[in-house]
């Protein structure tokens, strides 16, 4: 049967198996998905006609359900559907439960309860410090190599991938202005990021230590957090980002359960200052993870970010989250913050791809210093994973339309 018959190396082969919720054509009706090659497989459906105990977190219109179900149920239902998949016996039973991607739609998977933005990438802090403040003896701020820098983000405007994104306005002042104006954006950009998913919440009061972060996030996605630099220039000081970022931050529409990444998992980079005993991780199992990620405008690729140079890990991040008492719920969503490398192609924002416009992109369809109506942008990435396969991410994208 063809949906079965994958091409050899398929990187959504069942050694992945990301989670979605999809419809399809004529129904409002979203189910769960789970994809497999260029097609998705109706996971409730599948778990009701195979008589899995775990079908009624399966046919839900979120994944919320199966987010808070726990890190032993996770595992069980994946070894549910890559049993099912690759198991001959089941796929006349399944094969009508399988949808091309071309013919259903895909929404965004979670509902999300909170979103936290980091700023975990030494690579992009330095540049962004060499821009902003070029005459520092240190572009790093003193705090940087001591705790993971993030903010509150707006969890209503998180969209799924191929939502259009409307050219946002506020207020701007260039530092020769003599007053602000207020319009569309002209400086509109793009962060290339990793979102993590938290499933199992926590009790108020009670830090979620760095041994428990895979007790509590369930798997990450890809993650465009927009950002309107001019706007966000003249409104960030001093308590920081606000409607500068607040109108759209997109996510792909798959999200990879953090167990199908184990052969991707890394030691992040060596640490040059000491860590408070909350966020030492050297004695933990390695907690960095070997994304890498292609970042294309229009279709041609401007950028090939690598994950595994993030200075801070997710676990990490989750623990700062938490040390105050602050909770998790169930559909939590936290971005890595920008992803850069140390070479110029490795860049995961057009602020510093083109050095906040000093140098234009040369692109087939023109130069590029920020981004124009109409710009497509596109993120995907692939991890190594078991056997010398790849893990696909599912990738997320969005245009961008006149505000």
């Amino acid at each position: 049967m063809a949906p079965f018959d994958l091409p050899e190396g398929d990187p959504f082969g069942p050694h992945n198996l990301p989670y979605g919720v999809f419809s399809l054509p004529g129904s409002e009706q979203r189910t769960v998905g789970v994809r497999l090659g260029d097609h998705v497989l109706d996971a409730g459906g599948a778990a009701r006609a195979l008589g899995s105990p775990h079908a009624a977190l399966l046919t839900r219109p979120t994944l919320n359900p199966l987010l808070a179900a726990g890190r032993t149920t996770w595992s069980q239902v994946r070894s549910s559907l890559t049993e099912w998949v690759t198991d001959p016996s089941h796929h006349e039973t399944l094969a009508p439960l399988l949808h091309p991607l071309s013919s259903v739609t895909l929404h965004l998977p979670f509902e999300v309860a909170d979103y936290v933005d980091f700023y975990a990438s030494e690579h992009h802090a330095r540049n962004a410090g060499a821009i902003f403040r070029p005459d520092a003896t240190d572009t790093l701020l003193p705090n940087w190599k001591h705790l993971p820098i993030g903010y509150h983000g707006r969890a209503g405007t998180v969209v799924v991938s191929g939502t259009d994104v409307v050219r946002p306005s506020g207020q701007r002042k260039a530092p020769t202005d003599p007053a602000p104006v207020f319009g569309p954006s002209t400086r509109l950009d793009i962060e290339a990021e990793v979102g993590f998913v938290v499933g199992v919440p926590s009790q108020q009061g009670r830090p979620v230590p760095l041994a428990d972060f895979r007790d509590h996030v369930f798997g990450l996605c890809l993650l465009n957090d927009w950002s309107a630099r001019d706007i966000q220039a003249w409104e960030y000081v001093p308590l920081g980002p606000f409607l500068a970022k607040s109108f759209a931050t997109s996510v792909s529409a798959w999200v990879t359960p953090l167990e199908a990444l184990d052969a991707a998992r890394v030691s992040p980079p060596e640490r040059t200052h000491p860590l408070l005993p909350y966020l030492d991780d050297t004695s933990t199992d390695p907690a960095g993870y070997d994304l890498r990620i292609s970042v294309a405008l229009n279709g041609h690729v401007i950028s090939e970010p690598p994950f595994s140079t993030m200075y801070w890990t997710a676990a990490q991040q989750l623990a700062h989250m938490t040390v105050n008492g602050a909770s998790l719920r169930t559909g939590d969503l936290y971005g890595s913050g920008t992803v850069s490398g140390p070479a110029e192609h490795q860049r995961g924002s057009l602020l510093e791809l083109t050095w906040n416009g000093r140098d234009p992109l040369e692109l087939p369809d023109g130069k590029r210093t920020y981004l124009e109506d109409g710009d497509v942008v596109t993120l995907s990435a692939w991890a190594p994973g078991p056997d010398g396969l790849r893990v696909g991410l599912g990738e997320v994208s969005g245009r961008v339309l006149a505000g």
